[in-house]
């Protein structure tokens, strides 16, 4: 039976390596995220079969309208990676503004939401059903960088939600884990290489790890059979200043 996955946030990055190993593992791919060439670029990168749909995933009615689009398509969905996330300026929390907290809230927190909300709805009703989802959540969730409050505490949210829908989907057939990753080489990590504030007010580089590394650690839990979860995972760059004091 063909297994179809969705990733958001498909356009780049953590999204865009795992649409990339999810295929080449036989999996076809939905991709959706807010920039249409970039999903269209990661399509043709695929192995396999592909789509793509932009969409905002803070929007319910794009978010029903893209698994819509999957469905119409592939016929199921199978797996939902929920990856897509945004942080905010790196400011004292008096500086930052309200609407860049709930720019931060809408895309990673609501955005997750919107799309498990949807994945439940169609894994409860199609045939054979059930599903995974896989929320991407991060080590900031427990251990947070300074000045940032908004993606910290979305994060920390999705640790919740993830424990809940592992919770409510058991008896449906659907299982839910969290991925929290830690100095992927993406271009949101970028400015590690120069160097980034730690919690003693220093500035030093950080090391980080290829993005395909993430990927295989997604393939692996999405290819899990239904009675078997990896509720949490940390997939980080071995030598980042995170375990103990680094």
């Amino acid at each position: 039976m063909e297994r179809v996955a969705l990733i958001t946030g498909g356009g780049s990055g953590i999204g865009r390596a795992g649409a990339a190993a999810l295929s080449e593992d036989g999996w076809s791919v939905v991709v959706t995220g807010r920039t249409g060439s970039r999903l269209e670029e990661t399509v043709a990168k695929l192995t396999g079969p592909g789509l793509a749909i932009a969409a905002d995933v803070s929007d319910p009615d794009q978010v029903d309208r893209v698994f819509a689009g999957a469905v119409e398509r592939f016929g199921r969905v199978d797996l939902l990676f929920n990856n897509a996330g945004i942080g905010a300026p790196p400011v004292p929390i008096d500086r930052l503004t309200v609407d860049q907290w709930r720019a931060v809230v809408d895309v990673n927190l609501t955005g997750a939401f919107l799309c498990a909300r949807a994945a439940f709805a169609q894994m409860r009703n199609q045939e054979p059903a059930g599903g995974r989802i896989i929320n991407n959540g991060s080590i900031s969730a427990t251990t947070p960088r300074p000045y940032s409050a908004p993606y910290t505490s979305t994060k920390h949210a999705i640790t919740g939600l993830t424990k809940s829908l592992s919770l409510d989907g058991r008896d449906i057939g659907i299982s839910c884990g969290q991925i929290d990753i830690g100095n992927a080489a993406t271009a949101m990590t970028e400015p590690m290489d120069d160097g980034i504030r730690q919690a003693d007010g220093s500035v030093r580089p950080e090391a980080r790890m290829a993005v395909e590394d993430v990927a295989r650690a997604v393939v692996y839990m999405a290819g899990l059979p239904p009675e078997a979860n990896v509720l949490t995972m940390t997939v980080m760059a071995n030598a980042m200043p995170f375990v103990g004091r680094g």
